[in-house]
Formats: structure tokens, C-alpha cells, sequence
């Protein structure tokens, strides 16, 4: 049995033509260990904050990079509805970020939008983790703390 997932997100594909895949680093040396530990870090608390889960995808997109982004999402765990992926593929020039319905009440797609703007302006600065990290502050930010939203 298949379901629809419901998702919304921002999609800021300004693609340009993708190197090959003989360009790219070797996964195990794009990110130091303390670069590692500052994206867990920062994954960690954007998801402890605010009751969403929050995962990230570094790496090459297939073409159409939003259907492989949102399959990516399908299968990052349970409950996908509550989940937020953001998929930043450096070599393509694409972030994608992908919520499911629940977390897309929290963050709409403005939200996502000026999350992704603030990525795209460190990547050009060369600053991939700091970008990220921005990002998921933003997003975090955003969504709020799951306890605010019983108080209203």
C-alpha cells in the first residue's frame, strides 16, 4: 500500500551543469571531524528545541533533484510528517529543503525560503558548515518550541 506524502518546501535550484562525479571530494574527506561534530551539534538541537526531527543530506542529487530530495525525506525515519529535510548538493548548486505536513504548518515556505537565502550566501562565501548551521538556527527558530504552541 502506498501513501501521499504531503510535503511542502522551498526549492532554490539554481542549477548550473553538475561536474562529474570524479570532481568531488571523497565523502570521508569533505567534512573534518570538529566540522562533524558541529553539524550534529547544530542538528541535535534544532531538533531537541523545537519536537521536529531534522536531518541533512550533503551530496549529489539525481535529476529531478526535488523528486530524489523528497524521496530522501519518504525514508529518513518514522513519521516523515514531522520531519524537515534539507539537501544541499555543493556541486549542483542545489538546497532543497523538504518538510512534511507537520512540520510544514511551522515552517512555511517564507520561512524556508530566507533559511535557504542565508545558506546560499555562505556557500558563495565558501563556508558550507557555517551555512548550514544558519540555516538550521533560522528554521529552528521558525518552528518554535513545541510548548508554545499548546500555550496559544
Amino acid at each position: 500500500m502506498s501513501t501521499a506524502l504531503d510535503t511542502s518546501s522551498y526549492d532554490t535550484a539554481t542549477k548550473s551543469t553538475a561536474p562529474s562525479r570524479n570532481e568531488e571530494p571523497p565523502v570521508d574527506r569533505v567534512f573534518s571531524y570538529q566540522e562533524l561534530a558541529r553539524l550534529d551539534e547544530a542538528l541535535t538541537m534544532s531538533s531537541r528545541e523545537t519536537g521536529l526531527r531534522f536531518t541533512l543530506y550533503v551530496g549529489e542529487l539525481s535529476t529531478p533533484t526535488r523528486a530524489h530530495a523528497e524521496g530522501l525525506h519518504a525514508r529518513s525515519g518514522a513519521d516523515p510528517a514531522d520531519a524537515v529535510l534539507i539537501a544541499v548538493a555543493p556541486g549542483q548548486r542545489v538546497v532543497e529543503v523538504v518538510t512534511g505536513a507537520g512540520a510544514a504548518r511551522r515552517l512555511p515556505d517564507r520561512a524556508c525560503a530566507l533559511a535557504v537565502l542565508s545558506m546560499t550566501s555562505a556557500f558563495t562565501a565558501g563556508d558550507l558548515v557555517g551555512g548550514i548551521v544558519n540555516g538550521l538556527r533560522q528554521l529552528s527558530d521558525q518552528a518554535g518550541h513545541p510548548a508554545a504552541l499548546r500555550a496559544h
